[in-house]
């Protein structure tokens, strides 16, 4: 039988259950198909509902509407009712969402580092 490597633990296993809630709560917030893109297009400036829709390709307005009350609710969206005629109703990035800007860089270059590499495994 051949050798075989057990590799030894990382971390202990409290610290394993720590990392996994935290990365669980995070992925509760910001996690799925939209958050973070959402927020990525909101760099750009302050958006209305269709420009938005209009920026982040393929999302539908229903999944938008649902994506934006929770990015409000969890604080790294603000919404921005004007009530002149006709009423307009922009929507802002908070303070907050610059927590995310670490994580944001080390995901594009994540994606493109992946996206390289799957392309000249074809």
């Amino acid at each position: 039988m051949e050798n075989q490597v057990i590799a030894e633990p990382l971390h202990s296993e409290a610290e394993c259950k720590r990392s996994l809630t935290a990365v669980g709560d995070a992925l509760y917030v910001i996690g799925g198909k939209w958050k973070l893109r959402i927020i990525i297009a909101l760099r750009e400036g302050n958006k209305r509902f269709n420009e938005l829709q209009r920026t982040v390709t393929g999302i539908s307005a229903r999944v938008l509407s649902h994506e934006l009350k929770e990015l409000e609710l969890n604080g790294f969206v603000k919404r921005n009712v004007y009530t002149q005629i006709p009423v307009i109703v922009e929507y802002e990035l908070t303070e907050y969402s610059n927590s995310l800007n670490d994580v944001l860089q080390s995901l594009s270059e994540w994606g493109a580092m992946h996206r390289d590499k799957i392309r000249r495994e074809r």
